[in-house]
Parts: C-alpha cells; sequence; structure tokens
C-alpha cells in the first residue's frame, strides 16, 4: 500500500501542543514503535526544527533519525531511508529543496521508498513536492506555480487560509491555464492518499478544511470544500 500524507500546516512545528497529525501519520504505518525520518532540506536543515522533530517523534513512541545532505552528507542515503517505516519532510523552501535532493539523486530513492509502502508525509513545502505541481513563495515575491516530483496527479496548495496571498495566487493560476486543478489544505488540514487516490482529509482544528480546485469549459475557477475528519489523540485511523 503506497501512502502520502499532504499537510498544509501544522504537526510538530505549528502546533507543538497538538500532535494530532502527526500521530495520525504515524498510525499509518502500523508499527508500534515505528523509525522516522526527518528531510529538513527545505529549512536549510534548521538545527532548532531538527530538535524539535526529535523531541516531538521520541514523545510519541517513536525511533527518530534525520538525514543531513550538508554537515555529514551520507555515503548510503538509499539505505538510510529505506530503512525507515516513515519518511517526513518539513517546510520551507521547496525550490531549493528539490534542487538539493535531485543533486544528490533523492527522487529516485524517495519513490522506490513510495513503492515499498514506506509511508510519506510533509508539511508545506514536504507536502507541495509530492504532487505534480506545487503553489510556492520559494520562487517569486508572490505565490507562483513550479514542477515538484509527480508522484500524484495534480496540483497542492499549502497553507491556504493562513497566508493572506495563497487563496488568490491558486485561483489566478488556475484561470491563467498555468497550473493543473488540484487541492488545498489550510493550516491544521492533512490530505491522505493510498495508491494515488484521495482515501480523506483530516484536520487537527476544528475549523481546518481540505479544498478541491478546478477550472471549467469556460474558464470560470471553482473551489469545493471538503469537510475533513477532525482527528483527536485518541482517534483511530
Amino acid at each position: 500500500m503506497r501512502q502520502i500524507i499532504a499537510m498544509g500546516g501544522g504537526g510538530f512545528s505549528m502546533e507543538p501542543e497538538n500532535p494530532a497529525l502527526d500521530e495520525y501519520v504515524i498510525r499509518q504505518c502500523g508499527k508500534a514503535t515505528p523509525k522516522v525520518c526527518f528531510l529538513a532540506q527545505a529549512s536549510g536543515e534548521s538545527l532548532e526544527y531538527t530538535l524539535n522533530f526529535y523531541r516531538a517523534f521520541s514523545r510519541l513512541g517513536c525511533r527518530p533519525t534525520h538525514l543531513s545532505l550538508f554537515a555529514a552528507p551520507p555515503e548510503d542515503a538509499r539505505g538510510v531511508l529505506l530503512a525507515q517505516d516513515i519518511i517526513y519532510v518539513g517546510g520551507g523552501n521547496t525550490k531549493s529543496m528539490l534542487a538539493l535532493w535531485e543533486a544528490w539523486g533523492l527522487p529516485s530513492i524517495l519513490r522506490e521508498a513510495y513503492a515499498r509502502g514506506i509511508v510519506l508525509a510533509g508539511v508545506s513545502a514536504g507536502a507541495n513536492c509530492w504532487f505534480e505541481q506545487g503553489v510556492t513563495d520559494s520562487i517569486a515575491p508572490q505565490p507562483d506555480v513550479m514542477a515538484c516530483l509527480g508522484f500524484l496527479p495534480g496540483s497542492f496548495c499549502p497553507h491556504y487560509d493562513g497566508e493572506a496571498t495563497r487563496r488568490p495566487a491558486f485561483h489566478r493560476l488556475l484561470a491563467e491555464g498555468r497550473i493543473q486543478p488540484g487541492y488545498a489544505a489550510d493550516d491544521g488540514a492533512a490530505f491522505h492518499f493510498i495508491d494515488g487516490a484521495l482515501h480523506q482529509v483530516v484536520a487537527s482544528r476544528p475549523a481546518a478544511r481540505g479544498w478541491r480546485l478546478w477550472k471549467d469549459e469556460q474558464g470560470g475557477v471553482h473551489e469545493e470544500e471538503m469537510q475533513p475528519v477532525l482527528l483527536t489523540q485518541s482517534t483511530t485511523a
């Protein structure tokens, strides 16, 4: 079973007192003490971000590790990543992250991990990366479209309610025909895909929503609100 969980915002970095989204990710691998590897390249491998990951996922009963491509590049990145139960990608600059991954050959390794059933998850840039296209502010002063890995079809936009420029940018890109139809996630909302198809939308906050967006034949842009499953620490998958 191939799984991707794309978070618009949230998780340990944005909701340290509310682990509902991270707990949901952990449950999907079906392991009591899962091995979770953090990829923090989008943040320039921020030390504080990485330490917060270790603290959060240790508390959640995992065996956390991280893969650095800066200070101590691994001799066997493939071996490290394919030994995991979950690969969790942090937020930051989508373009810089993907460029670095390409230089180190990570896209093919991540695709192999996906095919093997290792759960792929991430927030913001770490959610954009799995789709064919993402709405990102990493390449221009205002959010714009960029090509991503294409593990999932269509497009994705994080922080849909958390950053004022995201919604109008996605609408504009659709109207201009520059981006494919796709999904947007509020902060605190996540899309869970199984074998390339949307399984469900989940949320750690009552007001968080997921959205489906497309353009009709007349050029009109449409937005459909998707009611999520509201998570608690006792929610089962």
